[in-house]
């Protein structure tokens, strides 16, 4: 890494994310009905609502919410019809941001993160044109201070596919995205508690931006991660306090 901090990059990020409670269970229930309309309504043949269902558990969501959204995705139940949808552009020093969507309304979801795009300084840009800065994976990050020999042994006979040590101490264990669950937990039982993890679009070079261009940076990210359609928003850039 480029001596910033990792840890204290992610942590700041998390912290974010969980100041904006009130969106989540919206956000995850459309998960759930989508990847049950994509893949069936039975979990353990179906890694990605698997996924989407750990992820409404470990936000306490109540199960029939979570029961609902499946029935809604199989057909057992009516329920509005959502596509996926995936914008890509450029944030401030050219930093790469794609956004994904789950919409009933495409024709309004584009108006809208182009809006967010141009009113804080960015550019929509083309399919494909950052898509292939990001890696689709699993990514399990662990405090300054774990053993990083015991924690890569362990990893890597869970199946992770990568280990790295990041400058300020932090070790990240990186999986396929459709093994994130089980390595996780398999790293839980033989004593590794992840601080933060979660399936992403892991950017494979990163921007660092400080000072006036992180400030505006964060409020591209923030704009686009307030629309009601936006389901995650990722960017190769790294703000630094």
């Amino acid at each position: 890494m480029a001596g910033h901090s990792k840890w204290a990059n992610i942590q700041h990020r998390k912290g974010r994310q969980d100041a904006k409670r009130g969106k989540i269970f919206t956000r995850l229930i459309k998960e759930v009905t989508v990847a049950a309309k994509l893949g069936g309504g039975d979990i353990s043949a179906n890694p990605r609502l698997r996924l989407a269902v750990e992820k409404a558990k470990a936000e306490s969501m109540p199960k029939d919410n979570i029961e609902n959204a499946i029935k809604r995705g199989t057909g057992q139940l009516d329920g509005v019809n959502y596509e996926e949808v995936r914008y890509e552009g450029y944030g401030i020093g050219g930093a790469a941001v794609m956004v994904d969507c789950l919409t009933d309304n495409k024709v309004r979801t584009v108006a809208d993160v182009r809006h967010a795009f141009s009113k804080y300084g960015g550019n929509m840009g083309t399919d494909g044109s950052v898509a292939f800065q990001f890696k689709h994976c699993g990514q399990l990050l662990f405090a300054p201070g774990t053993s990083e020999d015991a924690l890569m042994e362990a990893a890597l006979e869970a199946g992770a596919e990568d280990v790295v040590s990041n400058d300020d101490g932090s070790i990240e264990v990186i999986t396929g995205p459709w093994e994130f669950t089980t390595v996780k937990e398999t790293l839980e039982a033989a004593g590794f508690k992840a601080e933060f993890g979660e399936v992403t679009m892991k950017p494979l070079n990163e921007s660092v931006l400080a000072g006036e261009d992180a400030v505006r940076m964060q409020k591209l990210l923030d704009a686009l991660e307030s629309l009601d359609d936006v389901q995650e928003v990722y960017t190769s850039a790294t703000l630094e306090e």
